[in-house]
């Protein structure tokens, strides 16, 4: 029986019950469904890629081991995703902090914006380079609390309600620190942004 998650019934469910009666192919359609957004969220997190390469493998590691925990109160990605935030979290603090920039593709509007400002025809590499660069460094000049709560709704396109279950706080505050996150990235981008226009 799936289970509903508020009104909605978690697509994620059938393969969850599947995986948890012992079907590897499910397990493996749940990692396949997830692996490329979890690594990078959690490239968002610890700025580095092989790191998140490692943490979205013991994320999903954890997730298999912990099925039967799984009572399908949350949905799956949901719980997934607070799996993968506090396994993140858990290898900052083991490893510190590496600021290393990577080859790290954020999907978020700070990116639109400057990549339509690219020349179609001819890609100006150095320029994205330059973008991915910013905002990496942007990312990284919030705080984790900021950080974890703007990539997961800009980049990851998760509901406040979610995001206030992964990261285990209120939804107001999760409204705050995403507010708070994006005026701190305004300003941080804006010096590019700038640039961007002046070269067009």
């Amino acid at each position: 029986m799936q289970s509903q998650v508020g009104h909605q019934v978690d697509p994620d469910r059938a393969l969850v019950d599947e995986a948890t009666a012992g079907s590897l192919d499910a397990f493996e359609t749940l990692v396949r469904r997830y692996q490329h957004r979890l690594v990078n969220y959690v490239q968002a997190m610890v700025r580095d890629s092989g790191e998140a390469e490692d943490v979205a493998q013991e994320t999903f590691i954890r997730a298999y081991r912990s099925l039967t925990r799984f009572r399908g109160e949350s949905a799956f990605k949901t719980w997934l995703y607070t799996i993968a935030t506090n396994t993140a979290r858990t290898s900052l603090e083991q490893r510190g902090r590496r600021e290393r920039v990577g080859d790290q593709s954020l999907d978020d509007d700070a990116q639109a914006l400057t990549a339509e400002q690219v020349p179609s025809g001819e890609p100006d590499i150095e320029a994205t380079l330059v973008t991915r660069d910013a905002i990496d460094r942007a990312l990284s000049a919030l705080t984790d609390e900021l950080r974890v709560a703007v990539v997961l709704r800009d980049v990851e396109g998760l509901e406040y309600k979610e995001i206030a279950e992964i990261t285990g706080v209120p939804m107001g505050t999760v409204e705050s620190r995403i507010f708070r996150a994006r005026r701190r990235l305004r300003t941080l981008l804006q010096p590019l942004m700038k640039r961007r226009a002046g070269s067009v």
